[in-house]
């Protein structure tokens, strides 16, 4: 019998909860029945690579609403080092670029590709008709990779195993196949959102020198990364910096 006693993070549109050796992500209710499958799938999808990722175990149903069972990963998250540790920052950031740039590598043929996914975002947010027209455009500008892009990677979504010390990588939901320089604009734009600008800039500088890439590339992906977390909806504080952001970013 599972029981939700020990909630572990809390989000909009899930909470996800400790039970022994299991997380249990439980979704709201009005949550699709084939957006949680998307959701293991993209996960159970990442566990078949070379990469360390907590296996799902089960999708079930708890009190009406729609719930993921996965493997537990006990250990600190890189997040906690972060604060913990701040002498060893230029360390910990070396390695959330080196796991990003291993997840990067790796290929999910199956996933949906970042383009469709952006460009369904793009037409479900508040902008305006001129707005959502001047993002699609600049999107089909924007280069076409097959990388895999994690969507969320974050230091919190890293956690170092107290079992066998290995990083594993948390929260799939939003995986697709995209330009890496996409996916690093993300993470670039959640350090700016905890105000954490010198971090970010830091962050950036080694992932350009490891991806061997031009940080205009990263910024090019910024809008549509904005757009994205905008209509996610995962954090209310975000919703206006987020605004503001996107329209001083297109013109007129």
């Amino acid at each position: 019998m599972m029981t939700l006693e020990h909630p572990i993070s809390v989000r909009t549109q899930k909470t996800v909860y400790r039970d022994g050796s299991h997380t249990i992500k439980v979704f709201r209710e009005e949550e699709p029945k084939s957006e949680v499958m998307r959701v293991a799938m993209n996960q159970a999808l990442a566990e078949a690579t070379a990469l360390s990722v907590p296996a799902v175990e089960e999708v079930t149903r708890i009190d009406g609403r729609w719930a993921i069972v996965a493997q537990y990963i006990p250990g600190k998250t890189l997040a906690e080092l972060l604060e913990q540790e701040p002498a060893r920052e230029a360390e910990h950031l070396a390695r959330l670029v080196e796991l990003q740039r291993l997840v990067q590598s790796q290929k999910i043929p199956m996933l949906v590709t970042l383009r469709d996914k952006l460009n369904y975002e793009i037409s479900r947010s508040e902008l305006d008709a001129t707005e959502r027209y001047d993002l699609h455009a600049r999107l089909d500008e924007l280069p076409r990779h097959a990388k895999l892009c994690h969507g969320d990677f974050i230091p919190s979504n890293i956690v170092f195993s107290d079992l066998d010390g290995k990083p594993y990588i948390l929260d799939w939901s939003q995986a697709t196949r995209g330009a890496a320089s996409a996916d690093a604009a993300l993470t670039y734009l959640q350090f700016l959102l905890w105000g954490q600008e010198e971090r970010a800039r830091r962050y950036l500088d080694l992932f350009c020198r490891e991806a061997c890439t031009e940080a205009s590339q990263v910024y090019a992906w910024l809008p549509m990364m904005a757009v994205s977390r905008l209509v996610r909806r995962n954090d209310p504080k975000e919703h206006d910096p987020l605004l503001a952001m996107l329209k001083n970013s297109i013109p007129g």
